[in-house]
C-alpha cells in the first residue's frame, strides 16, 4: 500500500512506489489519484508492470494518489476485491486501500445489511465505505473514527477524497506503515523500502491508533481510540517484508541474520555447506553460517521471473510455483551434507520439493534449519494460512515433518530466539505479534475464531 499527497507526478511515483512492494501481493494493482476535483481509477488483475504496462499517466493526472499490490485468499479472488475500491456519492467521492483483517466483519456485513447495504465484494475495506457513510452522514474525521472504532482485528487504512488523504492504523499496529517526505510532497507506505526508492525520507511511523489527515492546509494527526502495547507481526520480519525495510526501528535483514545466528546456537549439526532458500532466507543462512563456521554457498537458485509461492491462493499454484521457481546448484551440493535454511514452514510445500531438488542433485545429506518457530496457529491478521488442518506443525511432530519433507533433520527456531533477534531494546520495540507460532494472540474475536477452527 502507497499513498502521496502534494506531487504533480502523483499517479507516476505511486507506481513505482508499487513496484518497491510488489512483493507483498501479485494477483491484482491498482492505483487512485486525484486532481483536486476528481478521482480517477486504474486497476486490473496481475503484476503492477503488466497492470499499467498501456496506461497514459498524462490520463491520471493529479497531485494526490493512493496504490495497492493484492494479496488474496481463496474467498475473495477476481478483479472486483483489487484495490483501492472507489465510490462515489453526491456528496463526495472516496477510495479505499487495506491491508489486514478485519475479524468482526461477518458481524458487521450482516448488521449493514439488515439496514439495506448491498455489498459489491468480499472485502472487508468495503465495510468502512458503508459504516462511515451510513445514515447519510458525509466523509469526514469524526464519520472515519466512528468507523473504526466498531473494527476488531489488523488493519491499515488510506482514503482519498478530492481534498484529503487520510491515514489508519489498528490499535496494535500489527501491519506495518511509515510517513516520509518528498520534497514538500508527503508519502505513506506499507514499508520504508517504498519510500526509499523513490528518493523519499523517511519521517516516523504510524502510530498504534492513530488517524492522520492530510491536506493542502496542514497534516493532523489525532487517536480514534486508546493506543495498546504495539505487536508488529512477526512474520513481517521472518518473510513478508524487504531485507532493505525498517520496522519498528529494527532492520529486517539484521533481524534476519540475527536469527540465522541464534538458530545456529540452538541447533548445530556436522555438515558441510550452509544454504538458504532464496529470497527471504538468504539472510538467515548468512548469520546461520557465520555463527556456525560453516562456509555459506549458493546451492539454490531462483528464476526471476516467478513469483513468491507462499502468497498463491491454491495449493495446486503454490506446487507450480515451486517447480518453476527454484533449481539447485549441482556443481556446489553434489556429495556435499547441506544445512538448508529456509525462513517458515507453512504447509510442507516448498520445503519438501527444495529438499528432493538437492538430494537429486547430489547432495550426500539435507538438513533442514527453520529460522522461525514451527507455525502451530491459524493467523487471524491477513495472511492466508486461516485453518489449522493445513498447517504441517500443527498436526505432525518435527520427527514427522522431517520424514514429510524427505529431509534428514529438522530443527526450528525457538520463540525466545525469535524475539531475541527481533527486539533489542524494549523501551523502543514494545513487542511482536509471534501468535501463529505461540497461540497467544493479542486481539481476540470469539465469532471468526470459533468459525476458522471449525474448519479444522
Amino acid at each position: 500500500m502507497f499513498g502521496i499527497w502534494g506531487h504533480e507526478k502523483a499517479a507516476e511515483i505511486t507506481y513505482y512506489g508499487l513496484h518497491a512492494l510488489q512483493h507483498r501481493g501479485q494477483e491484482g494493482a491498482g492505483i487512485v489519484v486525484s486532481d483536486g476535483e476528481t478521482l480517477k481509477l486504474h486497476r486490473d488483475l496481475g503484476l503492477v508492470n503488466d497492470v499499467f504496462k498501456r496506461t497514459s499517466f498524462s490520463e491520471l493526472a493529479g497531485h494526490a494518489a493512493i496504490g495497492h499490490v493484492r494479496y488474496t485468499t481463496q474467498e475473495d479472488r477476481g478483479i472486483d476485491s483489487v484495490q483501492p475500491l472507489l465510490f462515489r456519492s453526491q456528496t463526495n467521492s472516496m477510495a479505499l486501500a487495506e491491508v489486514g483483517n478485519i475479524m468482526n466483519s461477518h458481524k458487521l456485513r450482516g448488521e449493514l445489511e439488515d439496514e439495506g447495504s448491498i455489498l459489491q465484494t468480499q472485502s472487508d475495506t468495503e465495510l468502512l465505505a458503508h459504516l462511515m457513510k451510513r445514515n447519510g452522514k458525509d466523509v469526514t474525521q469524526e464519520s472515519i473514527i466512528e468507523a473504526l472504532q466498531q473494527f476488531t482485528g489488523a488493519y491499515a487504512y488510506l482514503i482519498l477524497q478530492e481534498d484529503k488523504m487520510h491515514v489508519a492504523l489498528d490499535p496494535r499496529g500489527i501491519r506495518p506503515l511509515s510517513i516520509g517526505k518528498l520534497g514538500n510532497a508527503y508519502i505513506v507506505a506499507s514499508e520504508t523500502c517504498a519510500i526509499d526508492l523513490v528518493g523519499g525520507t523517511f519521517e516516523r511511523e504510524v502510530l498504534p491508533g492513530e488517524l492522520i489527515t492530510i491536506s493542502d492546509k496542514a497534516i493532523e494527526s489525532t487517536r480514534f481510540t486508546l493506543r495498546e502495547q504495539r505487536k508488529v507481526c512477526a512474520m513481517e520480519y521472518v518473510y513478508l517484508s524487504r531485507p532493505d525495510s525498517d520496522l519498528n526501528h529494527v532492520n529486517v535483514h539484521a533481524s534476519r541474520k540475527k536469527m540465522g545466528k541464534e538458530l545456529a546456537k540452538e541447533a548445530p549439526i556436522e555438515a558441510d555447506v550452509v544454504t538458504g532458500v532464496p529470497d527471504s532466507s538468504i539472510s538467515a543462512a548468512i548469520g546461520y553460517a557465520e555463527q556456525s563456521g560453516l562456509p555459506y554457498e549458493m546451492g539454490i537458485i531462483k528464476n526471476r521471473y516467478v513469483g513468491r509461492t507462499f502468497i498463491q491462493p491454491s495449493q495446486t499454484l503454490r506446487e507450480q510455483g515451486v517447480k518453476l521457481k527454484l533449481a539447485p546448484v549441482r556443481g556446489i551440493v553434489e556429495g556435499k551434507r547441506i544445512v538448508m535454511i529456509d525462513d517458515s514452514i507453512v504447509r510442507g510445500t516448498t520445503s519438501k520439493r527444495i529438499v528432493r531438488m538437492l538430494k537429486e542433485a547430489g547432495a550426500k545429506e539435507v538438513h533442514v534449519r527453520i529460522a522461525s518457530p514451527a507455525i502451530e496457529n491459524p493467523c487471524f491478521y491477513g495472511i492466508d494460512m486461516s485453518t489449522k488442518k493445513e498447517l504441517i506443525a500443527a498436526n505432525h511432530s518435527i520427527k514427522e515433518i522431517g520424514d514429510i519433507i524427505e529431509a534428514d533433520s529438522v530443527a526450528f527456531l525457538s520463540a525466545e530466539g525469535l524475539e531475541q533477534a527481533i527486539i533489542k531494546d524494549k523501551t523502543i520495540h514494545q513487542g511482536i505479534c509471534n501468535a501463529c507460532m505461540t497461540g497467544d494472540y493479542p486481539v481476540v474475536d470469539n465469532e471468526q475464531t470459533n468459525r476458522s477452527y471449525m474448519k479444522s
